[in-house]
């Protein structure tokens, strides 16, 4: 996305585009009427990574045209990201600027920050960070109190303090705190994120028994809707997200959550009765799980045919797209045992051809 493309007099006409575009893709299935969730049309993404151009004595942020992906676009503001990634980009480059080990075969930095005013600054370089980059960059750290930073360079990850940040999600008014870290898969648009947990936990309300999560992340939904459910049993083949999902859970005193390190195609494989099942998901109690409610968040490929085979056994499914081409194939797949009963759109990335969806599903009455 261009920094030209974002603005915020056109949101209103982009959201209806989506919403017309997603009708026209959905049009031969049986929906409810759509819920939109509109973004925030300006500094709305918590996290962004801008390539860094060095041009004679000066050096600055840059953008690329996917259709011209040699010409730089000087970036020095962007309005899609946060408030204080915007206040961080020209106090960092100026920190930089005048100090030749920092400076020099800096590549790319990225912003990871939060709504509670923390940040997470990533610096890329082309040539092999040292100690003389740690200490430069510790002196420069002090200027940016809130800041936590990372050097990288092939093969090496220098942390000054630490690798993630812990942002905070108010949902229904209530405070949720999550575990970020680098490079880890995370919710960009936290209003948005904010969201789809109400959302989820609306369509949720009055169910009660167990809950089945696959890809559950850093248990951004799992943590919300343990409140709903007796248990929680979620899976995540990230090591990563799932060590901070388990963290996680324990700062937001969740007792009846438990995460599976597995992939989604063998967690089928196992619960689908193919293959046996496995400590990890014995230790987690699946053998004892009577899931009311299973939900999904697959990747854009989305769900696998074994997964549509083992939650078409689930009498509700609650299921979260990033690809609404996909989810219309899983959808029609299901529609011999489940109907939709809620449908959602949820502008995740404005000024972006991408749509995030939620459907809640409940079996065929016949079934």
């Amino acid at each position: 996305m261009r920094p030209d493309q974002i603005q915020p007099e056109l949101y209103e006409k982009q959201l209806e585009e989506k919403h017309t575009e997603l009708t026209r893709l959905m049009a031969d299935l049986s929906l409810p009427e759509l819920e939109i969730f509109a973004s925030e049309p300006i500094h709305y993404r918590m996290r962004a990574e801008f390539r860094i151009w060095h041009e004679g004595d000066d050096l600055y942020y840059a953008m690329f045209d996917s259709a011209d992906p040699r010409t730089p676009i000087r970036t020095d503001q962007f309005l899609a990201a946060s408030t204080l990634i915007n206040e961080l980009m020209p106090a960092l480059i100026n920190a930089v600027r005048d100090v030749p080990v920092l400076r020099h075969k800096l590549f790319q930095v990225d912003f990871l920050t939060t709504t509670t005013g923390e940040a997470l600054i990533s610096l890329l370089y082309h040539k092999p960070i040292d100690d003389e980059w740690n200490q430069a960059a510790r002196l420069m750290s002090d200027a940016f109190p809130a800041c936590h930073f990372i050097g990288r360079s092939r093969k090496k990850k220098q942390i000054l303090t630490r690798d993630f940040v812990m942002e905070t999600l108010t949902v229904h008014g209530q405070k949720f705190h999550y575990q970020q870290v680098e490079n880890s898969f995370t919710q960009p648009n936290a209003g948005i994120s904010e969201k789809m947990l109400e959302w989820a936990l609306d369509v949720t309300e009055g169910l009660s028994g167990d809950l089945l999560e696959m890809y559950c992340g850093n248990g951004n939904f799992s943590i919300p809707l343990a409140r709903r459910f007796d248990r929680v049993v979620a899976t995540e083949i990230s090591k990563v997200s799932v060590n901070s999902a388990q963290l996680n859970i324990a700062i937001n005193g969740m007792s009846n959550v438990q995460v599976v390190k597995m992939a989604s195609e063998d967690v089928s494989a196992a619960l689908n009765g193919e293959t046996e099942l496995p400590k990890t998901l014995l230790q987690a109690g699946v053998d004892a799980l009577s899931p009311s409610v299973v939900l999904v968040d697959p990747p854009r490929a989305g769900l696998d045919d074994a997964t549509v085979e083992l939650i078409r056994k689930v009498d509700r499914i609650l299921y979260i797209s990033c690809n609404p081409e996909t989810l219309k194939a899983n959808l029609e797949a299901l529609a011999s045992t489940h109907k939709v009963v809620r449908y959602a759109m949820f502008d995740q990335f404005p000024y972006t051809h991408h749509v995030e969806t939620g459907v809640f599903l409940e079996r065929l009455e016949s079934e």
